[in-house]
């Protein structure tokens, strides 16, 4: 999980949605430890001024999901990544296409180079 910039740790769940509501665009989403399961992690995701939450969890046989609308089919991931990456695209069964990621720049700082060559850009174009 720490490879992934959007990846904020055990920040807390009003710290989670200031992050968001600071980047301020819908699609605007930030990963971050769940505060009441261990193992899980939430996926916050921006849209309409409104912080949706949807559980990230590894299953018994190592695949990851996620939480989606009822009557969603889940998916299933091998990596973390491959979630994200098919959450970016519309219609999967959350509230907007993940678009705009909030980099935990705290960590991104510390270790210069670890995430090049991913999605995810730490330097602005």
């Amino acid at each position: 999980m720490d490879a992934l910039p959007i990846y904020h740790g055990g920040i807390s769940r009003e710290t989670g949605e200031k992050l968001l509501l600071a980047a301020g665009t819908d699609g605007s989403y930030l990963l971050r430890d769940s505060e009441t399961i261990p193992g899980v992690y939430c996926l916050f995701v921006l849209h309409q001024g409104y912080v949706y939450t949807y559980r990230v969890s590894k299953t018994e046989t190592g695949s990851w999901s996620a939480e989606t609308a009822p009557g969603v089919h889940r998916r299933l991931f091998r990596k973390v990544h491959n979630l994200i990456s098919a959450f970016q695209k519309p219609d999967q069964g959350i509230v907007t296409p993940l678009q705009h990621p909030v980099i935990n720049h705290a960590k991104a700082k510390y270790s210069p180079g670890r995430n090049e060559g991913r999605d995810f850009h730490l330097q602005p174009s």
